[in-house]
């Protein structure tokens, strides 16, 4: 196979079968189609940590530049943990814990694992007592097997076949109690150091494994143990793009579990393994993306604060909830925001968020339009090659095919009343190239061809066309749908059938 073609002009595709033979970059930001001047603030913004806001319609690349800025960003740094305080359960501590830290609690949890070694290869003594050695015959079996394999003796005979009735007491024992395995599950014992001093050693069982921990192995346990009581709220290997549109005041701003018995010692679950982090605070160190941030009402107040404070306290939200009373103050929330918007949605925004937003960043008006030349044409071309590929479910698409979706391209923007460019309403393009390679998978075709596209531009109408093709209107088609005995009820149909036909038609 021939090595992939970078496209910077629509003349470098000749020659070309397909978009199986273009290059598509690697760079997030380079995918991104015709936003220039958003494509440059979001590698300011990614550098330098500034917030952004984005306006536009749907389809046009917001959310796919919010995700390729959290991409250009350092690995985080830091973990979140919680921490009991047995002073005041309902006062976890907060710890910020930094990675090298981490790095070698790592090696202690490495350490503390012990050395797993075959039965044959610790003591004898020591794999008897675990019940992985037969004292009859000398051979070996897992400790579950109560009857050795071997020579059909119990394992739980205290010695040999001195006992006359060994084997009656040891089919009744395996009777009595079918659950117990042989042996003990731990046995601790001592051994000679190279310098010549004694350490304690300790074997314990681990499937058909016996794990050998040394003394300073069992230091390291010592230490993991002194973790035991803390939670890790927000870990270090995370992911850096938090998507939070839609998200509820919980799912924003983080919670704290309802537990019955209300954390009492023996019968509930501690506060701080109930308490959960918002999406404010996974996104610490990354991008907090909120599309449709106006539909987010007063919560835009908690992300203004937020933002200012760069920490921001995790409490029980329902009042009637066990963690009512809990709070963990100063929960660290520095993230970038990225806010997307519709035009006729900005004065639903907070005015102190947004000037929040201009004061630590950027706003910048997403365009629905490029104009219509060679290198975008090339850009094209790689913009369905990128689609095929993320779809993961259709071929690749002829150089035939990409001409015809780019002059489909061009109609929408006329259409969009920029009758000299090419369409940026990416979302809708990427419909069609689906619904075309469908067609050409159940066709069994190799590639997507002219006829496929011809077909799926049909297929891929809007419903208010297809209606008004149909009936001659959309209003018609409305009152075409309603019974006479719900038009008789409401009088909005009859009344706005003639203004939806001038709307529609």
């Amino acid at each position: 196979m021939s090595e992939k073609k970078v496209i910077k002009k629509w003349e470098s595709l000749k020659g070309l079968k397909s978009t199986k033979e273009i290059a598509i970059p690697a760079d997030p930001l380079d995918r991104v189609l015709g936003q220039e001047e958003a494509i440059e603030l979001a590698k300011i913004a990614a550098k330098q940590r500034r917030h952004l806001l984005l306006v536009g319609p749907p389809g046009t690349g917001k959310s796919m530049i919010a995700q390729a800025i959290s991409l250009h960003l350092p690995k985080p740094t830091n973990e979140i943990r919680v921490v009991h305080n047995p002073e005041n359960p309902e006062r976890p501590i907060l710890e910020v814990v930094e990675e090298s830290y981490i790095h070698e609690e790592n090696i202690s949890k490495a350490g503390a694992a012990g050395e797993l070694l075959s039965p044959d290869k610790v003591p004898a003594n020591v794999a008897e007592r675990l019940g992985y050695l037969c004292k009859n015959c000398r051979k070996y079996s897992g400790y579950t097997e109560r009857t050795c394999p071997h020579c059909g003796h119990s394992k739980m005979e205290i010695g040999g076949n001195t006992n006359p009735f060994g084997d009656l007491i040891g089919s009744m024992l395996e009777t009595a109690m079918p659950q117990v395995s042989v042996g003990k599950e731990k046995v601790t014992t001592s051994r000679t150091r190279k310098d010549g001093t004694e350490e304690m050693v300790v074997f314990e069982r681990a499937g058909d494994k016996i794990r050998m921990l040394d003394q300073k192995t069992m230091e390291w346990r010592r230490e993991l143990d002194k973790t035991s009581n803390q939670k890790a709220l927000v870990k270090l290997d995370r992911n850096p793009f938090i998507l939070a549109t839609g998200a509820s005041e919980t799912e924003l701003l983080g919670d704290v579990r309802h537990d019955p018995y209300g954390g009492h010692n023996g019968l509930g679950t501690p506060a701080y393994e109930r308490v959960v982090a918002g999406a404010i605070h996974e996104a610490h160190e990354g991008v907090l993306f909120v599309d449709e941030i106006s539909h987010l009402g007063n919560l835009q107040r908690f992300i203004l604060t937020a933002m200012q404070d760069r920490k921001f306290p995790i409490a029980g939200r329902n009042p009637q909830s066990a963690g009512a009373s809990v709070k963990v103050d100063n929960v660290p929330c520095d993230f970038i925001l990225v806010a997307a918007c519709n035009i006729q949605d900005l004065e639903n925004i907070l005015s102190p968020l947004r000037s929040r937003i201009i004061g630590g960043g950027y706003e910048v008006l997403i365009d629905t339009a490029m104009p219509d030349n060679s290198g975008n044409r090339a850009r094209y071309a790689q913009f369905v090659a990128q689609e095929i590929q993320m779809d993961g479910r259709i071929p690749h698409a002829t150089i035939a095919a990409v001409e015809m979706i780019i002059d489909e391209g061009k109609a929408r923007a006329k259409a969009d009343n920029q009758p000299a460019g090419l369409t940026l309403r990416l979302r809708e393009l990427g419909g069609l190239i689906r619904a075309a390679g469908d067609i050409a998978v159940m066709e069994g075709a190799e590639f997507i061809d002219t006829d496929h596209i011809k077909r799926a531009i049909k297929r891929s109408r809007p419903v208010e066309e297809q209606i008004k093709n149909k009936y001659g209107s959309y209003m018609k088609g409305l009152s075409k749908d309603v019974s006479e005995s719900q038009k008789e009820k409401s009088p909005y149909y009859l009344h706005n059938e003639h203004i939806g036909d001038q709307m529609f038609n």
